[in-house]
């Protein structure tokens, strides 16, 4: 099963160059130009294997979102010249995610069953199940990690840390919710809500501007709109839509990105499965289908639409 894992491009005009998670980002002065390449994490960890055509259905619906949201929050993007390429600003990222969740689900969800009642300093309501949607959106940031896990902090820590100046870190909020009104708004006219999702900011030139992915299922969680009642009333699990799935199957399988533990075999059957998901995503997401990719001059395309645009 083709994938593209790497790429190794070497461009006129280049001033550096990063391997992150899942992407390949190439410098050129104050710009840069990302790839998002089929590479997959889950719990803070580089899965073995690639899935074919992740990459150009994050960066698709990223891009679509990025453009949506623009006119409320300045964001990076220059130009996306490609489905696997995004060029915009280099900004320096500030080291915290900011983390907004609209309902109890996921890491919350799991934090109020061990019977925590503070989430990242942030007083959650006795008699909440999973998946209750809450009173309203909370913030609930995590450090931003180098290396190893992102973990949970507070408000009051970031700034008695000094890790985001006050001034910052209040527009960050601002902005955090700002994004989410319309992420949610834009879930719903796809019949899906927006559960919790993730936004990294970071500054160029003094301004701060929203950086990476948004409102994707690998930065978010989605349930589908229809049957949410009927689900709850029941406690039934909700049917979603992220990158949930890929997290349940490492769980099911012994694996949380603890020590000691190892990534169970990814078969190609299993492989084969994240990517027919993956497209689905693509489809709900966006109403269209994603069109099939010759991925033997994938590398080639992708080097021609950075290569374009240095020129």
């Amino acid at each position: 099963m083709q994938a593209i894992k790497e790429t190794h491009f070497q461009f006129k005009g280049q001033t550096g160059f990063y391997r992150g998670k899942v992407r390949d980002v190439y410098y050129f002065g104050d710009t840069m130009a990302m790839v998002a390449t089929d590479r997959i994490s889950a719990f803070d960890v580089v899965l073995p294997r690639a899935i074919p055509d992740k990459g150009r259905v994050l960066n698709q619906i990223a891009a679509r979102n990025l453009e949506a949201t623009k006119n409320l929050v300045p964001n990076w993007v220059i130009k996306t010249p490609d489905p696997n390429v995004t060029i915009g600003f280099k900004c320096e990222p500030f080291a915290v995610e900011m983390v907004v969740r609209g309902y109890l689900a996921g890491h919350a969800a799991r934090e109020y069953k061990a019977g925590k009642r503070l989430l990242c300093g942030v007083a959650l309501p006795d008699g909440l199940k999973e998946n209750d949607k809450l009173p309203s959106p909370i913030i609930t940031p995590t450090t931003k990690a180098q290396v190893g896990h992102d973990e949970d902090i507070s408000r009051e820590a970031i700034l008695s840390r000094d890790i985001v100046s006050e001034e910052d870190y209040l527009q960050l909020e601002k902005f955090t919710l700002r994004l989410f009104e319309k992420g949610t708004q834009l879930a719903a006219e796809r019949g899906l809500i927006l559960v919790d999702t993730k936004y990294e900011f970071g500054k160029h030139n003094g301004a701060i501007y929203l950086i990476d992915e948004v409102h994707t299922p690998d930065s978010s969680r989605f349930f589908y709109k229809q049957g949410y009642e009927e689900r709850q009333k029941s406690n039934e699990p909700q049917k979603q839509l992220s990158k949930e799935f890929v997290r349940q199957w490492l769980i099911e399988n012994g694996f949380q990105g603890k020590d000691g533990q190892k990534v169970p075999e990814m078969t190609d059957a299993i492989v084969k499965s994240i990517s027919e998901r993956y497209q689905e995503l693509y489809h709900q997401m966006t109403g269209e289908t994603l069109e099939p990719v010759q991925y033997e001059t994938l590398s080639e395309r992708i080097e021609h639409s950075i290569d374009n645009y240095i020129k």
